[in-house]
């Protein structure tokens, strides 16, 4: 008797291509360029800021490492009722785990991240009299805080000119040449060098804005881009918005 052919197991679906950093890096726009382009983005916003809600420096701190791997809005969502619970890093822990865990269930990763808020409510009260230090080697000692949050953190509260690069500020800095880099390091660096020193305090809060909005990912939204003329990024795109 033939053998009956075994179930073939159901094939697996691709995973999505992980971003690369662009196989070749220009050279950065020149001085001339980056004035004209940043003089554009600040007159269009003259004072741009995070779209994260917070109330002082320790509700940006947990805002921002909320974010992680997550929206604005989503976080804004979630953080209202945690703050009026918890206020400060000594609230944060007499809340405890499990509460901190019920108000950001709706965040991505939101175990890891509660944890983490207790652990650095912890050393905040331990280490620092319950104060947000105000330097990034300082605020890179805390748990679940990367570069990105801390130059976030100073950029904001302390106005440092910081240049906290994510996704969105690593795609616009290639593609306009800005800040060209095959890292988020490189990026960070490109934008110190390059943007002229009156744009620097928010260099990254113009840029993050135009990843967000209009230098977007899939389809860039060339048509309605006010920096359209002088970016270098081909071919734009042409379709009505």
């Amino acid at each position: 008797m033939a053998r009956e052919a075994s179930p073939k197991a159901p094939a697996r679906k691709p995973r999505p291509a992980a971003a690369t950093p662009p196989a070749r890096v220009g050279p950065p726009l020149d001085y001339g360029q980056q004035v004209a382009i940043f003089s554009i983005l600040a007159a269009a916003n003259p004072r741009p800021t995070t779209e994260l809600q917070y109330r002082d420096a320790f509700t940006l701190l947990v805002a921002v490492a909320l974010s992680a791997q997550a929206t604005d809005v989503g976080v804004n969502k979630a953080t209202p009722a945690l703050f009026d619970a918890a206020p400060t890093p000594q609230a944060m822990l007499e809340l405890g785990g499990e509460g901190v865990t019920e108000h950001i269930k709706t965040i991505g990763l939101f175990r890891q991240k509660a944890r983490n808020l207790i652990a650095m409510s912890q050393r905040l009260v331990e280490v620092y009299d319950g104060k947000v230090p105000s330097s990034r080697t300082a605020l890179m000692t805390l748990p679940g805080v990367g570069r990105k949050t801390a130059n976030v953190v100073l950029n904001t509260i302390w106005r440092v000119p910081a240049q906290a690069v994510d996704t969105h500020i690593f795609r616009v800095g290639n593609r306009t040449r800005i800040a060209p880099g095959r890292s988020e390091a490189e990026v960070e660096r490109a934008i110190e060098d390059n943007v002229p020193a009156e744009f620097q305090q928010d260099a990254h809060h113009w840029l993050i804005l135009h990843g967000r909005y209009i230098c977007q990912a899939r389809r860039p939204r060339c048509p309605i881009c006010p920096i359209r003329e002088l970016c270098p990024y081909e071919p734009k795109t042409t379709d009505p918005v």
